[in-house]
């Protein structure tokens, strides 16, 4: 479904932000992108969906496609036409909106009233939360509430991939819960997904394949039910040594010494 082949960004012209990123999300897929802050992971995800360009960046070499089709720096209109949705970090709900006219925009393309309804009924029955929620003003709502009307938002357009960038971030564990018991849901519905997530446990609950990220590479990559039991992955990015305790993230100086996957 989506492919892209040693794709590179640049940011102003000069700023070499990825250097050669290929991935591939497979329909049905729920593909995991992990690694640190500054890795790329964001801007991997702004190149697929045409916003980069609003940030001065541009795709400058290599190719994305979509279903066989070239979007590489497309417009990001173009490309949600075609079907796939951005869901970005920073919960971006229209404010001084409620929670179903936040809703009605992301289904802006749909031309009947009953297909409208439909989907709305849709959205509520994944998350009943919602629809107890309704008439509540958006920027009212608390981050995790708010996270989950972006991802109802998305499913407005009846997607056939959302691509969706840190949807735990900030949240309490249990809204982390429900939020990934949702993606869960839609993952069995059959929308594919490409999820960027500093979460790694969270993530490898859904993901069938995950790549690990690092300074604009990709650097390791497989199946995630193998990669949660990479002992890189385990020690780095789930914070468990080989010897099975926790280890503490502040141990940069270590991790940057071994990083065996780049040997």
């Amino acid at each position: 479904m989506l492919e892209l082949n040693n794709v590179e960004a640049t940011y102003s012209d000069v700023i070499l932000a990825l250097k050669g990123i290929s991935l591939t999300v497979d329909q049905g897929q729920c593909v995991a992108l992990l690694g640190a802050n500054g890795a790329g992971k964001s801007t991997t995800l702004k190149s697929i969906s045409g916003t980069i360009q609003s940030e001065d960046g541009a795709v400058t070499g290599g190719s994305i496609t979509l279903d066989g089709q070239v979007i590489t720096n497309m417009e990001a209109s173009d490309v949600v036409r075609r079907g796939m949705i951005h869901v970005m970090e920073g919960r971006r709900v229209l404010r001084h909106m409620t929670v179903e006219q936040n809703l009605v925009v992301g289904g802006h393309m749909v031309r009947s009233g009953a297909e409208m309804q439909k989907r709305l009924d849709h959205v509520y029955a994944l998350m009943p939360r919602l629809n107890d929620l309704k008439d509540r003003t958006a920027g009212f709502m608390s981050g995790g509430e708010q996270q989950l009307l972006l991802i109802g938002r998305a499913v407005m357009a009846a997607p056939k991939l959302i691509i969706i960038d840190e949807p735990s971030l900030g949240l309490a564990p249990l809204m982390i819960k429900d939020v990934f018991t949702v993606l869960k849901r839609l993952k069995d519905e059959g929308t594919t997904f490409l999820l960027v997530e500093q979460n790694s446990a969270a993530a490898f609950g859904i993901a069938d394949y995950a790549y690990v990220m690092e300074n604009g590479r990709i650097v390791l990559d497989g199946p995630a039910d193998k990669m949660a039991q990479n002992e890189d992955v385990k020690e780095f990015y789930l914070g468990i040594t080989s010897e099975g305790d926790r280890k503490s993230y502040r141990d940069v100086k270590h991790y940057r010494r071994r990083k065996r996957w780049l040997g």
